[in-house]
This record gives structure tokens, C-alpha cells and sequence, in this order.
């Protein structure tokens, strides 16, 4: 991702477009949060469960859950004037970790979104992205019937490294959504700085 240049006023505008992933585990929220901030229809590739799947997805705690994401999830959201984010959700079993390579290219960051009454789900995302040294946040999708945590109780758990953000939301509110993804931008900006500062240092 990167800048595009537009004078249709007359005056040269900069604006900036920013990859963002949207990745957790099996039935967390992924699709939900992108379809509720997207400013554009969605591109989803959902298909339904099979019986086929019932033996390698573990639907434990999603019952109700009757699709799932194959491929990525697609959505677009402004920010501020100039500021644009594309948020791609990665799918969620292990089967289509493949994917998750080819997304990452070129991603400021992430957000990684957790369920605590499935909250193991999402260390593989948390184990990706800190081994390949992309900024991400966790947040916490709070589900009605979910005991709620404190963002340091879920850090914790966790084991994050230390200044990763915590924050609390509902997948399925914008304005919730817009949150997370504002506090991801912020926190991967102050990442990226400091890591140039290192190496002109």
C-alpha cells in the first residue's frame, strides 16, 4: 500500500492508503468487524460448513456458526480525509494458514481478535505476528454470554510482549471497530519510527 497524488482541484493532495489484517481464531468476529466499519460491500468468500469440516474445525463454543471464510475477507474504511485503510480478514483454521503469508505483504499492522471463552484460539495469530515482527493489537470481541476480562488480565494471558495494546470492543459496532483500528494505526506508527530511529542510530 502506499500514497496517491490527485490535483482534480487543482493542488496536489496526497493520499494515503494502509494494509491492515484482520486475523483470530475460528468464529471470533473477523468477517463481522470488516462488514460493520467498511465503507464499501464487503468481499467475503465464505462458504458453508460441511460435514467434512466437522472433523478438522473445532466449532466448540460457535455452534451456531454455519459459514466460514476460505480465502479473505475484503472492506475498506477512511479514516480521515486522506487516510484509508484496507482491511483484509484472514481466515481462521489452521488449514488455510497458507493464505496468511501472501496477506501479510505489505501490512502496517494487525488486529488479532479474541474471544475469551476461546481465548487459545487466537495465540497462533498472536505467535505469527510477533515472529515476523508486525505491530498488532488484540482486541477483545466482547460476547454477551462471555465472562468479561480486563485488557491487562487478557495481556496476561496472553503473555504479550509489553506496550502491546489491549482494547475492548463489539465486532459488530463501527464506531467500536473505527476504535480498534484507529489505536492499531497509532501504535504501529509509533513502531515503525522507532525501528527507523534504530537503524539511523
Amino acid at each position: 500500500m502506499g500514497s496517491e497524488r490527485s490535483d482534480a482541484d487543482g493542488g496536489d493532495t496526497t493520499a494515503m492508503a494502509l494494509k491492515i489484517l484482520v486475523a483470530g481464531g475460528f468464529g471470533v468476529g473477523k468477517t463481522t468487524l470488516v462488514g460493520a466499519v467498511s465503507e464499501i460491500r464487503p468481499l467475503r468468500t465464505e462458504e458453508l460448513l460441511s460435514e467434512a469440516g466437522q472433523l478438522v474445525d473445532d466449532t466448540g463454543g460457535v455452534d451456531r456458526k454455519t459459514t466460514t471464510t476460505v480465502a479473505m475477507d475484503f472492506g475498506r474504511i477512511t479514516i480521515r480525509s486522506g487516510l484509508s485503510l484496507y482491511l483484509f480478514g484472514t481466515p481462521g483454521q489452521d488449514r488455510f494458514w497458507f493464505l496468511w503469508d501472501e496477506l501479510s505483504q505489505g501490512a502496517l499492522g494487525a488486529v488479532v481478535l479474541a474471544d475469551t471463552r476461546r481465548l487459545e484460539d487466537c495465540f497462533p495469530a498472536v505467535d505469527y505476528f510477533e515472529h515476523r515482527h508486525i505491530p498488532f493489537v488484540v482486541a477483545v470481541n466482547c460476547f454477551a454470554t462471555a465472562r468479561t476480562y480486563g485488557a491487562h488480565e487478557v495481556s496476561r494471558a496472553l503473555d504479550l510482549d509489553r506496550g502491546t495494546p489491549v482494547v475492548l470492543c463489539d465486532a459488530r459496532d463501527r464506531d467500536s471497530g473505527k476504535e480498534v483500528l484507529i489505536r492499531l494505526v497509532e501504535y504501529a506508527g509509533r513502531m515503525h519510527t522507532a525501528r527507523l530511529l534504530d537503524t539511523v542510530g
